[in-house]
């Protein structure tokens, strides 16, 4: 396979199986374990071949065009570095995937937690694979969102929604601070290229912006990978399944932030600053993360502080800034993902074989689960660095490197005795896990017999471990060419001489181990009974993070945002519509009186299009006077207006602009006489009240004229301005030759402007189902508001009904025979569209009004029995249709949405204009079609009244239109 359908797979597969997985997760439960297996190993096997490519070109790089003038492109780089992540996100996820298979409960929604595996799968490849700054910010964020999802899996409990919160709000504080950072360096650098970045040499580290984009840079590192002081937010992720957590702590999520750092670590790490901040913070981690590990009593929480030490390991190493220090740091990378994965998946079979994970409850399981204790304790022994284990080679280096003779007295002994320390408590919390579980006294017999879990779902564990000691014994051959490639990633050709060996002499780095490992087992024997009921480290739990995070950042957040509400809040539409529309008039005024200049007078003055604005004038003041005594009546003067500004389009040579005014004034008059009926009855206004509501109308009349008034100077300035070569005279010059039409108002909402279309029409879709989503409950009394005044009317007169049912009859003959016509009418707007007025959108409201004339002339039984519609199915093959028009450029080598037109010469018709633009034009067509139709229906299902039996409870409108939901 070539290198560039290569990492385009590896990117999109996992996104393009997650999609799957949601869409038919109904039918897909038992398949999801299968798509996801087969997905994830089929990564792993690609990456793997991708290997002998990376060693000869050093890096892959796959680039695609986005907006290439303004340096972002989508690119997908693969050095040596992002491809030994790789090998840890797709060979772990496929093990957990796996793992998970027997772990969790068919009660379970797999599907849906096979997705969300997929999409974080996903993104973390997009992370590492990232060859844009902006990219890689994105990217970022999105392994939040998941992760977030996935620690809130079971969200029917209340400790797995706040640990779903609290790691959402710290990781995406740092996400925020990185997409500034982000933006800082390539202003910096003068490109988003990180190829261009990491070839910058000490440009960035010389800048005057340099220590600000650090700190930016480093709180993003350090919130994502847990560092202190942001480290209380991973033990509350510990409500996730254990999957999910094998998977976040070893792979993905929390090493998010040493990639970062690792990545660019050539380009950032030569300063005193970097030194100070990452050094120190790393061994603050460290030794903090293996203090709280020893005084666990949950075994997932003294893992989940086990990761915060090892994470401040590494970043240690990489604050040293030595080129020895970051070859550790990456060799530690790979350990501690193998032995944590491990670790997490033995703790799941004991929680699933026993019930808990505490350790107070947890005695002698070797003897009923020897096959997985031997792997845990092997594992264990990795995670405290015994000798012939991967941890012992990385930690080794560690000291090597923290034993270094350092100028600065303090760093010179701060470093290695602080490294000491952290690894006596790091054996001593792994003594505690071994000897706390699986020796001691039999467990007390109870209902269910701890015992040796399917076969399958060992596997995994015992993989890593056999990982564990082939590399703790030969170094060189199973790790050696791939810590190789990825440490010349990151250091260049001329890396450093290091060495693998198992045994490198007596040295001050073997001694600081043999201390490590002999003073963690003082440390845990004479105390192990008080460790094992201990929960906490005494003097600090009144210090914890999280309750330092509740009081200071939510408590407090939530205190702020109800004084803010009390202030400036109201529960009034008027007053929020108020501020809204006087806070945009004071940024345009203040932005654009400067620019406007000296205006030219216009030099004539057509004194009927001044009649036209007259009329139009007269109906907006008359409908404001009508609101307050006939709502009805102030609609149709509103409309009035609504006309005129129609013809001032059509006058001023806009026909496009016409014609979707006026469609709009036709959905939104019908939009509102269906919300009529809910709107409550006016009150009558008390007299001592006069004076506020006259003070209230004046200042309402006065903003309007002011906004209105702006409004018009803009457009006037606009239209009036004398630019030589603006971008109108290119759209005029270029419609025809570069879009392939002569309506250069569709062309450039198809072709030059496409893909502000759309994210135009995805924000139309939202809304519509936000629409939905609120009115689909909502359920007013109807006592509560009077009954339309035609229905009284029809009531006070002998044979109402028979009244009623005559005086619909013909107005719905008319709309029903008139429905074909309107059909015929939108398909010529949309295939039109690209020569003459008409297009996608335009096209989309005619057809919208076709289905809601049935709708008001039948009823919605009728219609939903007769003609079925399905808009949230229009808008999904919208979407698509629109994605996949811009996909198939990309694929054909062209920008994202990049339309091409020929002419196409068809038998008895002759030559035909034909267009990929009409394909995205389709997409925008069905989308608001879609749209439209969902909240027009949402509507009529509330106003509409239907007959129903007494007592009868009123349907839900999702139980109403599960035909056309």
């Amino acid at each position: 396979m070539a290198p560039d359908i290569a990492l385009g797979f590896l990117c999109a597969l996992p996104f393009l199986a997650c999609v799957l997985a949601f869409v038919f997760q109904a039918r897909f439960q038992h398949g999801a374990f299968t798509l996801t297996g087969t997905v994830s190993g089929l990564l792993f096997v690609l990456t793997i071949l991708l290997f002998p490519q990376v060693v000869e070109a050093g890096a892959l790089v796959y680039r695609i065009g986005w907006i290439p003038e303004l340096g972002l492109n989508l690119t997908i780089r693969m050095d040596g570095l992002a491809w030994l992540f790789c090998v840890l996100i797709t060979f772990i996820g496929f093990l957990v995937v796996l793992y998970a298979r027997y772990y969790m409960s068919p009660k379970d929604r797999i599907a849906r937690f096979y997705a969300l595996l997929l999409a974080f799968m996903g993104s973390m490849l997009g992370l590492v694979l990232a060859g844009n700054l902006i990219q890689l910010a994105i990217f970022w964020e999105m392994t939040s969102l998941v992760s977030f999802l996935l620690i809130g899996y079971w969200y029917h409990r209340s400790d797995a929604r706040d640990g779903a919160r609290m790691a959402l709000i710290v990781t995406g504080m740092g996400g925020l601070a990185l997409f500034v950072a982000m933006v800082l360096v390539g202003h910096i650098v003068g490109s988003y290229e990180l190829d261009v970045v990491l070839a910058s040499g000490s440009m960035l580290v010389e800048s005057p912006l340099y220590p600000v984009t650090l700190v930016l840079f480093l709180l993003a590192a350090f919130t994502k990978s847990a560092q202190f002081p942001f480290q209380f937010w991973l033990p509350n992720a510990m409500t996730a399944p254990t999957p999910v957590s094998a998977y976040l702590h070893s792979a993905t999520m929390v090493k998010a932030g040493v990639f970062l750092l690792t990545r660019f670590w050539p380009v950032m790490s030569d300063s005193e600053l970097w030194f100070v901040i990452v050094t120190y913070g790393g061994l603050i981690t460290l030794i903090f993360g293996a203090a709280a590990a020893l005084f666990q009593r949950d075994l997932k929480g003294l893992l989940a502080y086990s990761t915060i030490s090892h994470l401040g390991l590494i970043t240690t190493l990489l604050g040293m800034g030595t080129p020895l220090a970051a070859v550790a740091a990456i060799f530690h990378i790979a350990n501690h993902a193998t032995f944590k994965a491990s670790l997490f998946m033995a703790v799941g079979i004991i929680d699933h074989e026993t019930g808990t994970r505490d350790v107070r409850k947890l005695s002698g399981l070797l003897k009923l689960m020897p096959f997985t204790g031997t792997f845990a304790i092997i594992a264990s022994a990795a995670m405290a660095g015994v000798p012939l284990l991967n941890g012992f080679l990385s930690k080794e280096m560690f000291f090597t490197e923290t034993a270094e003779f350092h100028p600065n007295v303090f760093v010179n002994y701060s470093l290695p005795i602080g490294a000491t320390i952290a690894g006596m408590l790091s054996v001593a919390y792994s003594v505690k896990f071994v000897h706390g579980v699986f020796f001691g006294p039999p467990l007390a017999p109870g209902d269910k017999v701890p015992h040796e879990p399917p076969a399958l779902m060992r596997r995994p564990m015992e993989l890593l471990v056999i990982l564990c000691l082939a590399v703790g014994i030969i170094p060189g051959i199973t790790i050696g060419p791939f810590l190789a490639e990825a440490v010349t990633a990151v250091l260049g050709p001329e890396k450093p001489y290091y060495s693998l060996s198992v045994w490198h002499g007596f040295n001050l780095p073997l001694l600081m181990s043999v201390i490590a490992l002999v003073g963690g087992v003082i440390i845990y024997i004479p105390y192990y009974r008080q460790l094992r009921d201990i929960d906490g480290i005494p003097f600090i739990n009144r210090l914890r993070g999280q309750r330092i995070f509740e009081r200071l950042l939510l408590n407090a957040t939530n205190r702020w945002a109800r004084d803010f509400i009390k202030i400036f809040g109201t529960q009034r539409l008027q007053p929020q519509i108020f501020i809204v529309v006087a806070f945009a008039l004071a940024a345009g005024g203040f932005a654009g009186w400067a620019r406007m200049g000296n205006l030219p007078l216009p030099s004539s003055f057509d004194p009927v299009l001044g009649l036209v604005w007259l009329l139009g004038g007269i109906s907006a003041i008359a409908a404001a006077q009508q609101a307050k005594f006939h709502r009805l009546a102030a609609m149709i003067l509103m409309g009035g207006a609504g006309l005129a500004t129609c013809i001032t389009f059509a006058w001023l040579s806009a026909p496009d602009l016409a014609l979707t005014q006026l469609l709009a004034e036709i959905a939104t008059t019908v939009l509102i006489l269906l919300g009529l009926r809910w709107l409550p009855k006016r009150l009558p206004v008390a007299d001592d009240l006069t004076a506020k509501v006259r003070f209230r109308r004046l200042r309402d009349v006065t903003l309007a004229l002011l906004v209105g008034m702006g409004t018009a100077l803009a457009s006037y300035a606009i239209m009036t301005r004398t630019a030589p070569e603006g971008i109108s005279d290119y759209f005029l010059k270029n419609a025809y030759s570069e879009g392939g039409g002569t309506n250069v108002v569709n062309v450039m909402l198809v072709d030059f402007r496409g893909f502000d279309t759309m994210g135009e029409i995805t924000v139309l879709g939202v809304v519509a189902l936000t629409v939905f989503g609120l009115l689909r409950r909502f359920r007013p009394a109807e006592d509560s508001v009077g009954r339309p005044e035609q229905q009284r009317l029809l009531d006070n007169v002998d044979g109402g009904q028979r009244v009623a049912d005559d005086f619909l009859r013909i107005p719905a003959l008319i709309m029903s025979w008139m429905f074909p016509v309107v059909i015929v009418i939108a398909v010529y707007m949309l295939l039109r569209g690209h020569d003459l007025p008409g297009g996608g959108f335009v096209a989309g409201i005619i057809m919208s009004l076709a289905f809601i004339l049935q709708y008001l002339a039948h009823g919605t039984r009728w219609v939903e029995d007769r003609l079925r519609i399905l808009p949230m199915q229009w808008i999904g093959w919208g979407l698509l249709l629109a994605m996949l028009t811009g996909l198939g450029a990309v694929v054909l080598g062209s920008p994202f949405l990049t339309s091409a037109f020929t002419y196409a010469d068809l038998p008895l018709i002759g030559k035909v204009p034909m267009a990929t633009a009409l394909i995205f034009d389709l997409g925008v067509f069905a989308l608001v079609v879609g749209a439209t139709v969902l909240m027009l229906i949402a509507l009529a299902h509330q106003s509409i009244r239907r007959p129903r039996p007494a007592g009868a409870a009123r349907p839900r409108l999702r139980e109403e239109t599960t035909k056309w939901n």
